[in-house]
Order: structure tokens, then sequence, then C-alpha cells
């Protein structure tokens, strides 16, 4: 199985779009979902749309879509998240509703090698940011791979025994992975990064090469902030997007 791999969409129609123009490149692909597809920005019905129209071979949800389909009031969110969510759930169509309310909660097992969660296999709203997350991360997943979004940044950490290795793998390089260990992955995020680069980022599952090679796209960044302004979102919205951050 190969795969297109994307998390953190936040609602950027404008980044999705061009890293499925990039990704067509691979050929075919199924697609991953690893949650958080509205919240923050301008459109998450265009976003949803253009998701139900891929090869989704599994998808589950994130924190803001929980909120902005009512499932999760939101209630450890900062004023600005909170806003979004609710400027987010006034826009969302019934349908796309009841879509993101569908979507399971993470770690789901997509196969034999691989599983995906949204924060971490213990905890979907958990974040991965240090040694510890790592090792907590790796001994509760189910298979050797697991994909993870949620902070929005690039990682990768193998465990093998009792030795924790960070991988520091540069976009276009195929991170591969044997027998024997476990690996955990964030390709960063498609709508909204927040390592310093504003590119687009997004994954390449190959199950036969065992291997997950991220990306990072270019795309019409003044375009996005325009949207966010247009829909009346809290501007440090469309300001972090130029900055990712």
């Amino acid at each position: 199985m190969r795969c297109l791999v994307l998390s953190d969409i936040h609602a950027n129609i404008d980044a999705l779009d061009r890293v499925l123009a990039d990704a067509a490149s691979h050929g075919d692909l199924q697609v991953l979902l690893l949650g958080d597809l509205v919240g923050y920005g301008a459109e998450p019905n265009l976003v949803i749309d253009r998701l139900r129209d891929l090869p989704v071979a599994a998808a589950i949800r994130g924190n803001h879509d929980r909120a902005a389909c009512g499932l999760d009031d939101g209630e450890h969110f900062n004023e600005t998240a909170r806003t979004s969510a609710a400027v987010t759930g006034r826009m969302l169509t019934a349908r796309n509703r009841e879509y993101l309310r569908g979507l399971p909660a993470g770690p789901l097992a997509v196969s034999a090698l691989t599983e995906i969660c949204h924060g971490t296999p213990f905890d979907e709203d958990a974040y991965v940011f240090d040694e510890m997350d790592a090792v907590y991360a790796l001994r509760a997943s189910s298979r050797p791979l697991c994909l993870f979004g949620h902070t929005h940044a690039p990682f990768a950490a193998r465990l093998r025994g009792e030795e924790l290795e960070f991988l520091d793998v540069a976009p276009g390089d195929a991170l591969a992975f044997a027998g024997g260990e476990r690996l955990l992955v964030n390709v960063g995020s498609v709508g909204q990064p927040r390592d310093g680069d504003p590119r687009a980022g997004y994954g390449i599952l190959d199950e036969e090469a065992r291997t997950v090679t991220r990306y990072r796209v270019a795309y019409p960044i003044e375009r996005a902030q325009a949207r966010i302004r247009d829909a009346g979102l809290p501007e440090a919205l469309a300001r972090r997007l130029s900055l990712g951050r």
C-alpha cells in the first residue's frame, strides 16, 4: 500500500489543493487523514468536500474537528481557538457536520504495519514534544509504524529495545524502517505549519518499501490569509501562516 499522509489541514483549502497537485506526481495513492481537517482556516466545507472525493483508506478526528461539530465544548482551548471553533461550527453544512461527528478517535490500525493517531496512541489530545512523550507513545503503539499529527511540526523517533533515537530527515529524503523496531513519525501540517517553515507539509508512506518520505510545498499564503480576514476570524490566524508558527 502507498499512501498520501495528510494531517492538520485546518480548513486551509489553498494549502490542501497545492499539496494534492504536488502529490499527484507520486502516482496513485490511498489517503490517510490524521485529524484536524477544520479549525483556524476559513474554508471548512471546501476542505471536507475535497477530501470526500479522495480515495481515503483511513481517517480519524482531531480536537478541532470535535469542537467544530459540537462533540467538545473547547473549554481547554485558548480564546483564539475557541473563537475559531465557534465560527467554524456556524460555517459547516449539516452534511459536513455529520461527517466530522462520524470520524473515529485514534489510534486506528490501518494495516499490520501502520497505525494512525492524532495526538498519541494513549490519548488523542496528548502532544509529543520530547523524549518522554515519544517513549510513552511508542510503547503504547500497536504497530511498528505510528503516524501522528497535532503538533504541526515534523518529527521522527525510533525505538530499538530500550534505545530511543531522534531522526532528522530532510524533505524529500526517505525514512526507512526495519523489523524489530518501532517508528513514530509526524510528517508536518498541511494547513498551519509551526516549525518556522510556512510551506505546506505532507508525507508519502510506501509500505512495500517500508519508507516514509515527507515533503514541503509552497502555496499562495496571501490568498489563505485573505480568506481568514474575510471570514471574520482572528487576525492572528492570518499572520501566523506567513511565519510558519
